[in-house]
């Protein structure tokens, strides 16, 4: 009787498959669950296995990517893709405690120790509706040109040291005092009061004639 029971044990335990490691050839990503075509063992190739991945992130893996496949119920065809990884892509060398997001291209958030998250990209874009920076003691931009395609407004001083150019629109316009040390050059007409007291204004002499243009 010991005997019947082992063999059958072991029957069953031929029929039924443990966990397997295998490589994607294939990803299928535009299904409510992600279906992959693997290659396993002894060059076996399987087919719509779920890819099953933690809520709130997803990945498309690129061929060649390892993965552990678990058979449900032992069944190979029912498997289920539970972990995976490219070597080739992997970011190495991070401290313990580090967790990086990265994909083939380089691209990579790395959320270093010292609350320090590092982007490393090409072009970083951001849509929304409302974008907001709180930044206690500062922001920095290391850039040659920043650019707004509308309106700036800033509450606060704003301070330059490398000179202000305008031009277009409606001018530039201020409200309240201009103080200003050193030279004032304009093409056009310069006025005070509605009075011009530029290169072209004249003066009454006492006895009514008028003064010529400044030299």
């Amino acid at each position: 009787m010991a005997k019947k029971a082992a063999g059958a044990a072991r029957a069953i335990g031929d029929t039924v498959r443990a966990a397997f490691r295998g490589k994607i050839t294939l990803v299928v990503s535009s299904e409510p669950v992600q279906r992959v075509q693997l290659s396993g063992l002894a060059d076996e190739t399987l087919q719509d296995l779920e890819h099953l991945q933690e809520y709130g992130f997803t990945s498309n893996p690129p061929e060649g990517t390892e993965a552990v496949v678990i058979p449900l119920g032992g069944n190979t065809s029912h498997g289920v893709v539970v972990a995976t990884q490219h070597g080739s892509f992997r970011i190495k060398n991070l401290s313990p405690g580090e967790t990086a997001v990265y994909n083939s291209d380089g691209a990579q958030i790395v959320l270093k120790n010292g609350k320090i998250i590092e982007a490393t990209c090409e072009v970083f874009k951001v849509n929304c509706k409302h974008y907001e920076v709180n930044a206690g003691s500062g922001a920095t931009f290391d850039t040659p040109m920043l650019t707004a395609t509308q309106q700036v407004t800033a509450t606060g001083q704003i301070n330059g040291n490398g000179g202000m150019a305008v031009q277009g629109g409606g001018g530039a316009k201020f409200t309240g005092n201009v103080e200003m040390v050193g030279n004032l050059n304009t093409t056009g007409a310069l006025t005070n009061n509605g009075k011009d007291v530029g290169s072209r204004h004249k003066h009454i002499e006492t006895q009514g004639a008028q003064t010529g243009e400044v030299v």
